[in-house]
């Protein structure tokens, strides 16, 4: 009888007293789950390291911060020839002498000239490089910013170039020229929007656009 009870404790697991199976068995259960959270732990941090300080007065850097803007609505009160041109049309650079005279003429008055760019959205930019070059050459003494689709679709679509709008101090179109024009033609048509007074200050019908400027 005793040599049956000394085998029978032998052969009782080792675990701790006073505890059941079933409560061993969440113990162990309880164990595993930490130690697989402790691995997706180190697994995740040694594949996406630490980011280090940023240096003092650190600023993040973004492509507007260096880009000057030009928008429309703030030449309200003066008449504005805005052109869409690009540099690879010979009517278009043909006529930029002209602008540049009138621009010489009126400039000291109550107008504007903005010359709007296509270069960037025409011939699939291959033109665009051109631009700032093209400006130091002629001496062109009036802004010149980058256009976009929209932009020409704002002013009702831009058939051909070089097209010239005329608006006048409330900030409504009142003419458009399709094509190379003489200077004389549009000594007329500036002269006569410079007359003008006691427009409506009313915003309808009025346009605006904000293109970056040509640096």
């Amino acid at each position: 009888m005793k040599e049956q009870k000394n085998s029978k404790k032998k052969n009782e697991p080792n675990t701790p007293k006073g505890l059941t199976k079933k409560q061993r068995g969440r113990i162990y259960t309880a164990a595993f789950l930490v130690l697989i959270a402790i691995f997706y732990f180190v697994n995740n941090s040694q594949n996406e390291p630490k980011r280090g300080p940023y240096p003092p007065h650190y600023k993040p850097q973004t492509a507007s911060q260096n880009t000057e803007m030009l928008k429309l609505s703030d030449y309200r009160g003066k008449v504005v020839v805005v052109d869409f041109w690009a540099t690879w049309c010979p009517p278009c650079r043909k006529g930029i002498p002209d602008l540049i005279e009138l621009k010489k003429k009126y400039g000291d008055k109550d107008f504007e000239i903005i010359g709007i760019s296509l270069d960037k959205i025409s011939r699939g930019g291959k033109t665009a490089q051109d631009v700032v070059p093209f400006i130091k050459q002629y001496g062109i003494n009036y802004p010149i910013v980058w256009g976009t689709m929209q932009t020409t679709q704002l002013f009702g679509g831009v058939r051909a170039i070089p097209t010239t709008f005329f608006i006048d101090k409330s900030g409504k179109i009142r003419d458009k020229i399709e094509g190379l024009a003489s200077i004389s033609t549009l000594e007329n048509k500036i002269e006569n929007l410079l007359k003008e007074k006691n427009l409506s200050p009313s915003s309808e019908g009025t346009i605006d656009f904000t293109l970056p400027v040509v640096k």
